[in-house]
């Protein structure tokens, strides 16, 4: 974790890695929960504790997921676009202001150099997911 004194964004300004993925997540999540566009569509099918047990498989399986993304890990086996297919009221604004909010925890967290992996991946699957869902 982080050394007594490091502030996050010292700690991830260095390079993507196993850590600072699973800082970037919950991070990113605590913000999704603040936001009166996102957060009921989280809440919904998690509740609104970050800490609670749906919250915590989720925020599991999305840093395996964004390992798998960014570091070529294997641990995650899902397929990421079902859970999408059945959201009720999704929509290409949900997906920006996705988007937005993540770039933003991205460029509070990470150098420009190791942020714009993450931007641009996450443009590139939000752009396929609304392609797929008709956005």
């Amino acid at each position: 974790m982080l050394s007594q004194g490091m502030t996050v964004n010292q700690a991830l300004q260095k390079s993507i890695n196993e850590e600072n993925i699973g800082i970037l997540v919950r991070t990113f999540y605590a913000e999704v929960l603040k936001d009166a566009l996102l957060a009921p569509f989280f809440i919904e099918k998690l509740g609104d504790d970050l800490q609670g047990q749906a919250w915590e498989e989720h925020l599991a399986l999305l840093t395996e997921f964004w390992k798998f993304v960014a570091l070529g890990y294997e641990a995650y086996h899902g397929n990421p676009l079902q859970p999408h297919l059945h959201i009720e009221g999704l929509s290409r604004e949900a997906f920006t202001a996705w988007l937005k909010l993540f770039h933003h925890t991205v460029d509070r967290l990470y150098t420009p150099s190791a942020g714009e992996y993450f931007k641009q991946k996450s443009t590139d699957i939000a752009e396929n997911f609304m392609r797929k869902l008709d956005l």
